[in-house]
């Protein structure tokens, strides 16, 4: 009889197997997360934005913000990630003519502004950017915060701006640099430096220092922010994320922060 029991349970057993062999549910956690390079200027919005994507579609989306530059570097030496937002379009154009962007997920979506902030000790907090001001008298002992240089973006537009105004001369030995923009704005907002060069977008962010006054747009190449999906990326929700950044509700999550829309369509 016992004998018998067990054979029956086996057998019912056997028979469910066969009528529904794939039942097993699929769990939000075994889509792999898609890992972004994405520019230190970019942190409060794309975070606001991946968040709400990430909640409406089960993915998760990690984020390493850094400068253009590094990031560039090291996707070149091999960083697994999927997509790369760069502050200018150098370091995109440097990724891509390594063959290390997906062909047609190029797309440039955003633009900035150039500004001179002020720490809440800076003496002067209203400053008229024309050809030839003083900024060396303006600096006084103190030094002038960049990101730097030569490398990153931001420090980039910087130098270029002060070149075209004709006062770079009078303060490249006053200069601080940071290794990316977020750096360099925290140096002023600490109050480590009285003045510093960063973009509209973080500026606005920090409520330790002031806007003195905002570079012409002509003192520089515009500030342009390119986006793709890199060539080595497997998740297929890469190519998802990167779409839903260029919707409507993005767009609006981007103009919050300060970001300038360039002209493009938005996907939705």
């Amino acid at each position: 009889m016992k004998r018998r029991l067990l054979m029956r349970a086996a057998l019912c057993a056997l028979a469910l197997f066969i009528a529904f062999p794939f039942t097993a549910p699929v769990k939000a956690q075994d889509q792999q997360p898609i890992l972004v390079f994405a520019a230190a200027s970019l942190k409060n919005a794309l975070d606001e934005i991946a968040a709400e994507w990430s909640k409406a579609n089960k993915v998760e989306v990690k984020i390493s913000y850094a400068a253009s530059s590094a990031l560039a570097k090291q996707i070149e030496n091999g960083a697994p990630a999927d997509i790369f937002i760069s502050a200018d379009l150098d370091w995109m154009d440097y990724v891509e003519k390594k063959n290390l962007v997906k062909k047609g997920s190029r797309i440039s979506l955003l633009g900035n502004t150039l500004v001179l902030v002020a720490s809440k000790d800076a003496k002067v907090k209203d400053v008229k950017i024309t050809p030839g001001f003083d900024l060396a008298k303006l600096l006084g002992d103190g030094r002038l915060s960049m990101a730097a240089v030569a490398t990153v973006p931001a420090g980039k537009y910087g130098k270029a701006a002060l070149e075209k105004l004709g006062v770079w001369k009078s303060v490249e030995g006053k200069i601080a640099e940071a290794e990316n923009v977020r750096a360099a704005l925290a140096f002023v907002s600490r109050g480590e430096a009285p003045y510093g060069i960063v973009y509209r977008t973080d500026a606005i962010s920090e409520k330790g220092v002031t806007i003195a006054g905002t570079f012409p747009a002509g003192t520089h190449e515009p500030i342009v922010y390119p986006f793709a999906v890199l060539e080595s990326s497997k998740n297929p929700k890469a190519a998802d994320f990167l779409k839903a950044m260029n919707t409507s509700q993005a767009r609006a999550i981007w103009v919050k922060h300060g970001f300038a829309k360039l002209v493009t369509t938005p996907t939705n």
